[in-house]
């Protein structure tokens, strides 16, 4: 018999359908060799497939956000706080000890004590900022009957060299309680730029005969600076 008749005809096949039919083919025969790989509960219930993501919460994020701000914030505080309290202070001098000029002089608040006195010869010197000064330096020895006339001497040389006031003005002139003498003036300036000035010179004695110098100044002349002046040379011992 003819092969024709022997073929199938119809419906009439194609080349397409049969490269279909052999991709089809391949596709299931692929299938069956991955299902063979499979375990047989994925066989049954299919490939397993990661589970999703849970993202957390809202407010759980809010909170973990917070909680870390927080204790930044605490961590920074706490490193100021022990930056603040190991940091090395000056202790504030409330008394100057001149062991050259043999003499110890208690300072009122807001006084400290100096490096280095600013007139020559002087030992020791403490300070209100700019504008009140108390120096000490060593004397020479001097009688008791001429030790006024000493402090005449040295109370008109740093008047000069200090103070250059056009009119000056006594003040206080008399014998210290303990052995010595003071004497104060009051500087006044014909300019309005300065301001007057107040001077103290004191010569205190010592138990060995020599003496010893106090000069304050202050400038303005103020109440309260001339009285704190007053108040560390009067308590010189």
């Amino acid at each position: 018999m003819d092969d024709q008749w022997t073929r199938r005809v119809w419906p009439p096949q194609s080349e397409e359908a049969d490269r279909g039919a052999a991709d089809l083919g391949a596709a299931q025969a692929g299938s069956t060799q991955v299902e063979q790989d499979l375990p047989p509960s994925a066989r049954w219930y299919g490939t397993p497939a990661p589970p999703p993501r849970r993202r957390a919460p809202r407010w759980v994020v809010r909170a973990v956000v917070g909680f870390l701000a927080l204790a930044a914030a605490t961590a920074v505080i706490a490193a100021l706080t022990l930056l603040i309290l190991n940091r090395d202070e000056p202790v504030p001098v409330t008394r100057v000890t001149d062991s050259l000029a043999g003499v110890t002089y208690t300072l009122p608040p807001g006084w400290s004590e100096g490096p280095v006195a600013p007139v020559t010869g002087f030992t020791s010197v403490a300070a209100r900022s700019d504008l009140a000064t108390v120096m000490a330096r060593p004397g020479v020895v001097v009688p008791a009957t001429d030790l006024r006339g000493a402090l005449l001497d040295l109370s008109e040389l740093y008047g000069r060299l200090l103070l250059h006031g056009d009119k000056v003005d006594v003040v206080d002139d008399r014998a210290m309680p303990g052995g010595g003498w003071t004497r104060a003036v009051r500087a006044e300036y014909r300019d309005v730029v300065n301001q007057p000035a107040y001077l103290r010179v004191t010569l205190l004695t010592r138990p060995d005969g020599h003496t010893v110098m106090l000069l304050g100044l202050a400038h303005p002349d103020q109440p309260g600076l001339r009285t704190e002046v007053d108040q560390v040379m009067a308590g010189a011992k």
